[in-house]
């Protein structure tokens, strides 16, 4: 395995996990890990659902700061631990995760859509009534309203996360049939020195591809993009750093030579 770095991981800090972040780190040394960045969830205004409350996905910050130094400090010889989050992005939460994003000292942030327009992808609630084509449609046209509006983070995750969830999923999409939005969407992150992720939780989902897709993948180096982020996007210790040796895989036939960690928000290039 040529990508020692896993940094996309939820632990119990996270809404939607049960596993000990101390679970975690350890099997992450175990498959030889040198590095883990934790980006447990904050989704303000997160919708309540069938699954419980919203309010889950606020994190406590402060004891998931202090349990991530306590085990940072434990495990110093062995792995390189990382503070990081994942913000969900909407529109209208501009200055309210601007306020967030300035208040710690994280080392990595990436910016997510989990909410489209008020709808979670997850639930079929969002399909209702029309084709998984103008659902993707809606869900790629919030991102790049998202990027306008807000720019501190680092990466923006997991591109094409609505495609886990359509009656399809992946079977008949492409980078190629969303092609003018897509593009927007990567022009926009180049613009802004942005970055984007290889999620490899995609597979774990029954898709063929990781997010995003192959295709944008490949878009986004041909445009001049450099700064990818990879993550299993584990929410137990059984898929750190899952499906990592495809990923080396994917991201040298799309062009790349690197991948991207960040500590303290500045990136550092790992070749392959």
């Amino acid at each position: 395995m040529s990508i020692h770095s896993d940094c996309h991981l939820h632990s119990a800090y996270s809404g939607d996990s049960e596993t000990s972040m101390e679970e975690m780190i350890l099997q992450g040394i175990a498959r030889g890990l040198n590095t883990m960045c934790f980006t447990e969830h904050m989704d303000y205004d997160y919708p309540d659902s069938p699954d419980g409350p919203g309010s889950i996905f606020l994190l406590n910050t402060d004891s998931y700061l202090y349990e991530l130094a306590r085990l940072k400090e434990k495990y110093q010889d062995k792995i390189r631990i990382l503070f990081g989050v994942e913000l969900g992005l909407q529109p209208h939460l501009m200055r309210q995760n601007a306020v967030y994003a300035k208040s710690y000292e994280f080392d990595f942030i990436i910016g997510s859509s989990h909410i489209c327009n008020g709808k979670d992808p997850y639930y079929p609630s969002f399909f209702e009534g029309r084709s998984d084509e103008e659902a993707y449609r809606e869900y790629f046209m919030s991102i790049l309203e998202n990027i306008k509006k807000f720019s501190n983070f680092d990466v923006y995750g997991h591109l094409d996360y609505v495609v886990r969830y359509g009656a399809n999923k992946d079977r008949d999409y492409s980078y190629e049939k969303y092609k003018d939005i897509l593009d927007a969407i990567l022009e926009l992150l180049l613009e802004k020195g942005k970055g984007i992720e290889i999620n490899t939780g995609g597979i774990q989902k029954g898709m063929k591809d990781f997010h995003p897709c192959m295709g944008i993948l490949k878009r986004y180096h041909e445009l001049g993009g450099e700064i990818i982020t990879v993550g299993s996007d584990s929410h137990d210790a059984a898929r750190v750093a899952a499906s990592f040796d495809r990923a080396t895989e994917v991201l040298k036939e799309c062009g790349f030579r690197y991948y991207t960690v960040f500590e303290k928000r500045t990136a550092e290039y790992v070749k392959l």
